[in-house]
């Protein structure tokens, strides 16, 4: 109906509660009712109305993902280490820092989303989008797995042969 449930500013997803989602216009991310939301609607709301198969966005910090948000490389990385990276999430966006909330934040945020699924805010975290609940969280978990092996496999780090990881991309 044009509208969104987005959590509350300063709310965390272990303790999320009906008292803790506001509601928000997609066409211009206005806060309609509830509690203040999230700093981030811009880009959550963006992110709905440029992806029409998308209904459900996270905005997440894990560990070792947002380790791998604060290293130099982190747009050079070959995340494609385990078959569910390139199966589920396929290739991943970096974009470069900027505040927290800000519009030029929410304009690098939307822009990566239209071609991607998983995106690195460098040193703040990470986005990833799909059509449910279930989803977005199930590519969390793989990206942070992924991410973790990254971080511990170091330089001696071997992803997928790039004709594996291709052949595992659906369609």
């Amino acid at each position: 109906d044009g509208h969104m449930l987005i959590k509350a500013s300063r709310t965390w997803m272990g303790d999320l509660d009906e008292e803790g989602l506001a509601v928000c216009r997609i066409s211009d991310a206005a806060h309609i009712h509830g509690p203040k939301p999230s700093v981030e609607t811009g880009f959550h709301a963006g992110i709905l109305r440029e992806r029409a198969d998308v209904s459900v966005v996270l905005h997440f910090q894990t560990p070792h993902a947002t380790a791998i948000s604060c290293r130099a490389d982190a747009d050079r990385l070959d995340y494609f280490v385990i078959p569910e990276i390139p199966y589920y999430i396929g290739p991943v966006a970096t974009v470069p820092y900027c505040a927290p909330g800000s519009d030029a934040l929410a304009a690098a945020v939307i822009g990566a989303a239209k071609a991607h699924d998983m995106i690195i805010l460098r040193n703040h975290g990470q986005v990833t989008m799909g059509n449910s609940l279930n989803d977005v969280i199930s590519e969390a978990s793989f990206f942070e797995l992924a991410c973790e092996i990254i971080v511990k496999a170091g330089d001696r780090l071997q992803p997928l042969p790039a004709e594996a990881a291709e052949a595992l991309r659906p369609g």
